[in-house]
């Protein structure tokens, strides 16, 4: 790292930036499953109930295969088979009028239909194209979003055919081919996805391994000086007292205006990105997890080669407005870049989860090195504030927005096809649907604060393993998370607030041990006389 006193002002103004950038993940805190509708709030009736599907729209265009695309049933017409060789194909037409609204002068019998949304309801464009013979009725939304098809206030649909509605983008790629006269055939499908795929298993082996990782990072870099300080940005071999102390200012003692100002700001962030949410805002976002990552990544790879080899940022290289730096240390700011640019590049395939995990890992470890709560006091109003956000944005904001605003967000919807990339993703195998596990950086951010504070007041106080506070912690933060995903299996996998249930199982823990050990009062109160309080050695 840069040994200049100009290079600890870009460590500092580094160190704002990731902690300017976990405010925008913040947000993300909802295990959402990224293609799952709410069926709970569309309204039903008697003859207007079925149950929302995610359909596969198969097709073929002059005979040859085409790309396979989602689409969402209606709560009314039938229900679509759970098997590919179970679906009926057939040929596919332009309706005219195309908003299906009056008979059509095309010829529809023994075909799919293909309608526009808008200017009547949805069960008058399928009544109209069912009369006309069709088979199916295919509806392209105006947006590039599936919306719920419901039945009017009073209507009986006698709908006795499939209807599926598309995506915009969609909808013209197959019009575009119908026509320039091309035969375009579809087939509808709707196999059944898994509540719950194995792969949540690894999500929480994932999420407790970083919050076990980063509370204990500097135990880890520091195996070989046990009684030094952590320098937490720029940690080098040396004793020097001036870098400690740098290192020390670069650190974020969070207070209780902060804690409440840090979840209104991301309150304010997820309600901007709800409404404003499009291509160019998803890139804003890649671009600073980008950054983020790769100041994260430099971090966790230098510091933790510099523990191993204390020899390795020997030699330095002078470098305009950087100062002095290490050779080693911009090898790997190189390849930390590299990195960040290849995931971003290739962010649409298969395979990229794998480098959006490990950025979102490393910038992790990084912000619990930055940030640090004082006291039980701290703690317990940031979560307090956080676990009411929580519960608000996904459970409450339907009643005010009509939607789910953390789900919706999280999801991605109108984001043109780009993914939000502040969340930890593992594939779901066994998903016909090819989906995700996912859990919002939040989700480890705001418990990981407490469990920090318990491991430095447990090292700092000379508690052994059990009489501490921090292997409860991690404990209950793994509980926690295993019961999150016991909400999302109950609740048919609509997602669920994570820090409603992680809260309880790390505060609240906290809160019982501290007061059955008589500790509560020291604890509430905890570095408030200096912040030596936190840093203090644990010599005899």
């Amino acid at each position: 790292m840069p040994s200049s006193s100009s290079s600890t002002h870009l460590r500092a103004f580094a160190g704002a930036f990731v902690l300017f950038l976990v405010i925008a993940s913040v947000p993300f805190t909802a295990v959402a499953d990224d293609v799952k509708w709410d069926d709970q709030r569309a309204p039903k009736s008697d003859s207007c109930r079925n149950s929302f599907q995610l359909v596969k729209v198969k097709n073929w265009v002059d005979g040859k295969e085409g790309k396979m695309y989602g689409g969402m049933s209606a709560r009314f017409g039938s229900m679509l088979p759970e098997k590919l060789e179970e679906g009926v194909k057939s040929p596919a037409v332009l309706s005219n009028p195309i908003d299906c609204c009056s008979s059509s002068t095309s010829k529809l019998s023994g075909s799919i239909a293909l309608c526009e949304r808008g200017t009547c309801d949805f069960t008058t464009k399928a009544e109209i194209a069912q009369s006309g013979g069709a088979n199916g009725v295919l509806i392209i939304n105006e947006e590039e979003e599936l919306f719920e098809m419901v039945c009017e206030n009073g209507t009986m649909p006698n709908v006795s055919i499939p209807v599926v509605m598309i995506i915009k983008s969609v909808g013209e790629t197959l019009s575009k081919s119908l026509t320039s006269g091309k035969t375009v055939e579809i087939l509808f499908y709707s196999p059944v996805r898994p509540l719950i795929d194995y792969s949540v298993g690894f999500l929480w082996m994932m999420a407790v391994g970083t919050l076990v990782c980063a509370t204990l990072w500097a135990d880890i870099t520091n195996a070989d000086q046990p009684d030094e300080p952590y320098n937490e940005l720029s940690p080098k071999a040396s004793s020097n007292a001036g870098v400690e102390n740098d290192a020390d200012k670069e650190v974020v003692h969070i207070d209780v205006k902060g804690a409440i100002i840090f979840v209104i700001t991301a309150s304010t962030f997820l309600v901007l990105l709800f409404f404003f949410m499009s291509t160019w805002f998803i890139w804003v976002l890649i671009v600073l997890f980008c950054i983020g990552g790769v100041q994260g990544m430099h971090n966790c790879i230098v510091s933790l080669a510099s523990s191993k080899c204390r020899n390795c940022e020997q030699k330095t290289v002078k470098l305009p407005l950087f100062g002095e730096s290490s050779i080693f240390s911009l090898v790997v700011l190189l390849f930390c870049v590299a990195f960040a640019i290849f995931w971003a590049a290739t962010r649409r395939e298969a395979y990229s989860w794998i480098g959006q995990d490990i950025l979102g890992i490393c910038l992790m470890i990084t912000v619990l090195q930055l940030a640090r709560l004082p006291n039980i006091k701290v703690a317990t109003v940031l979560l307090c504030c956080a676990f009411v956000y929580d519960i608000f944005w996904v459970f409450i904001s339907p009643l005010i927005f009509k939607k789910s605003v953390m789900i919706t967000v999280a999801r991605g919807d109108k984001s043109g096809g780009e993914a939000i990339p502040m969340l930890l993703r593992f594939p779901r195998p066994s998903d016909p649907w090819a989906g995700y596990d996912m859990i919002g950086f939040g989700d480890i951010l705001f418990p990981g604060l407490l469990v920090s504070f318990a491991r430095r007041f447990d090292k700092e106080n000379k508690k052994g393993i059990l009489d501490g506070y921090y292997i409860w912690l991690v404990v209950g933060y793994g509980f926690g998370l295993f019961f999150t995903y016991l909400g999302l299996y109950l609740m048919k996998g609509h997602g669920q607030p994570a820090l409603l249930y992680l809260v309880p199982c790390t505060l609240g823990v906290t809160i019982l041990l501290a007061t059955k050990r008589g500790e509560l009062k020291t604890l509430w109160s905890y570095g408030t006389d200096s912040d030596s309080d936190l840093s203090r050695s644990t010599e005899a």
